[in-house]
């Protein structure tokens, strides 16, 4: 008979328990008197290591392992949305009512409530066939979001029982279908996923339509599309944070998975404080309505991080499963990684580039991967877009975590801190940064705004390149060297930056800005740059050609022209500017 496994080493959230030979890598198990939640990561004979997702002080050697059948998985069923997890899916609002303000070790896997009544309208009778990933029912999760019930992927068959529809609890049986093996499988509102494995998809599909963020450096310079992967590299105090909180806000995904992987607790509190607060400016209805938040600050078990990012991309995959296109936002991902490099220390795995293990850019590749517009098993077109930010020690984008990253994304957003210290928000590097998806959204573009703004948009990248050339000369020699043209190139890239790539995130209508009014802000930048270089090749001193007051005006659009009804506010704008320009020219010539 084998024998009971016991803890035989113990380091740190690394444990090592023998008589496990019939274990599996991969299984979950209840290590020691306090259940603490462990996954077996390798076995050597009898000898099996575990990560340990709890803290293991007070843990001994001797104490006993014991086997749950399962991987590490997650419950998906309604009552995920709006809820707050940490990294293995325990609800901190459920825990914080049982224990107080810290997690106990041993609290077992709670997970969604599943006491709860949802009414279910069932869309399946008896004697239909069903299959793996199809939708069978559907409940009310939240006043924005209709929870599609799903029958578990690997679950096909004839339905032989089916219950009414009406109000049951999670644990309810609600049909049974007998499998082309013969045997029964019980459809629950609810199944368990392992969360290292990607759920399957029918198809993968092109990528194609933008997510619309209503930021303008984002859009219109640098945008991320539906089913893409971003990076959001930048060091101390650049506002990464900041910058995925708006994204979380506003960008026009249907649900918002938020990681908070292994950030400082205050800032992570500041997101649980504020979100349930935030009304979505699309429904009116509280931003929760379609969001779930994975806390794992940086004082929590450097395991569960590790987990955590794992957690919320396979809940993500649920619901791109029921047709919704879903955004993750990740922060940190060097926190990830730095918790794979402790656990892979404690290991005595050989290191490679500054600690981290060498399977580094294979995790970082697997996570982003699982990114994409896809076809689901039930027929439903849907998204998962990754936002992933960065956090490289000192700002060095050449360190390992940044550098392996920019090589799985196609959006690199990099954040420069010379521009957060002149309070340029959001600190987008728009000589850094570049975006492949310019290419695939550029149908969209053309379609649903114009064919001219990816024409203008690169207008105005190539405007910011020369600017910073012309810097560089005026650093050395002074702009008095400059002809009048080059200096025209200075005053209008100036008010590019400060009019339109910088955003102020707590201003009532520059937070977020439709993408037609953006196009329009471009255009009314555009033609002040035409008209006021007519004006100068009309030989006219640059004194009188930058008027302060109207160039002031077109920086000050953002805020002074409102995010609906403006055509008219924008046509006296432009208005204003051209008839400047034709009279100053005329007057020159009469001269």
């Amino acid at each position: 008979m084998q024998q009971q496994p016991k803890i035989i080493d113990i380091n740190g959230p690394v444990v090592k328990a023998d008589s496990m030979s019939d274990y599996k890598v991969r299984d979950m198990v209840l290590v020691g008197d306090k259940n603490l939640i462990g996954e077996v990561i390798s076995l050597e004979g009898e000898v099996a290591t575990i990560e340990v997702y709890e803290e293991t002080s007070g843990l001994k050697t001797g104490e006993n392992v014991k086997g749950t059948g399962m991987p590490l998985s997650v419950t998906l069923g309604p009552g995920i949305i709006g809820n707050i997890f940490d990294g293995i899916q325990r609800p901190l609002n459920t825990i914080f009512d049982k224990s107080g303000y810290f997690i106990p070790e041993g609290i077992g896997l709670i997970t969604i409530d599943k006491e709860k009544l949802w009414d279910v309208d069932m869309l399946i009778k008896e004697g239909d066939y069903v299959k793996g990933g199809q939708i069978f029912a559907t409940t009310q999760e939240t006043s924005y979001i209709k929870h599609k019930i799903l029958v578990p992927p690997t679950v096909s068959g004839k339905v032989t029982q089916v219950k009414p529809s009406g109000s049951y609890n999670l644990e309810e049986v609600l049909a049974v279908v007998e499998t082309e093996k013969g045997e029964k499988a019980y459809l629950k509102m609810y199944h368990t996923w392992p969360v290292r494995l990607p759920r399957p998809v029918e198809s993968r599909m092109p990528i194609s339509k933008p997510l619309i963020t209503g930021q303008r450096v984002l859009d219109i310079f640098f945008p991320i599309a539906k089913g893409g992967t971003a990076a959001l590299p930048g060091g101390f105090g650049t506002g990464k944070t900041m910058t995925q909180h708006q994204l979380a806000k506003w960008s026009d995904a249907d649900i918002i998975v938020y990681i908070g992987c292994g950030e400082r607790g205050n800032e992570m509190t500041e997101v649980l404080e504020e979100f349930p607060k935030l009304i979505d400016p699309r429904t009116n209805k509280p931003l929760m309505e379609r969001t779930v938040l994975i806390a794992n600050t940086s004082n929590m078990p450097v395991a569960a991080r590790e987990a955590s990012i794992y957690t919320g991309i396979t809940i993500a995959e649920y619901y791109r499963d029921m047709g919704y296109n879903v955004a993750i936002m990740a922060d940190s991902t060097s926190r990830w990684a730095e918790a794979l490099r402790e656990i892979s220390g404690r290991l005595e795995e050989m290191p490679a580039e500054e600690g981290y293990p060498a399977y580094l850019q294979s995790r970082i590749a697997q996570f982003y991967e699982r990114a994409g517009y896809t076809k689901a098993l039930s027929g439903e077109e849907a998204s998962i877009t990754v936002i992933g930010a960065v956090s490289p020690p000192g700002g060095d984008f050449s360190e390992p975590v940044t550098e392996n990253t920019k090589r799985f994304v196609s959006a690199f957003i990099g954040l420069d801190k010379n521009l957060a210290y002149i309070r340029h928000y959001p600190a987008v590097n728009y000589l850094t940064s570049y975006s492949a998806y310019t290419v695939m959204v550029k149908d969209y573009y053309d379609e649903n705004i114009s064919p001219d703004l990816i024409k203008l948009r690169n207008k105005m990248m190539e405007l910011l390149a020369e600017d910073d050339k012309l810097n560089q000369i005026v650093q050395l020699v002074g702009e008095d060297v400059l002809p009048n043209d080059q200096r025209l190139v200075l005053e209008i890239a100036s008010i590019v930056k400060k009019g339109f790539l910088q955003q102020n995130a707590m201003h009532e209508i520059d937070s977020y800005v439709p993408l037609e009014k953006q196009f329009r802000m471009l255009q009314t930048i555009n033609n002040l740059y035409e008209k006021s270089y007519q004006a100068v090749k009309a030989q006219i001193g640059l004194a009188k050609v930058k008027n302060n007051e109207l160039f002031d005006e077109v920086i000050k659009m953002k805020y002074n022209i409102k995010n609906e009804n403006y055509e008219e506010d924008f046509k006296n704008l432009n208005d204003k500017i051209n008839k400047y320009y034709e009279d100053l020219i005329k007057s020159n010539e009469n001269e």
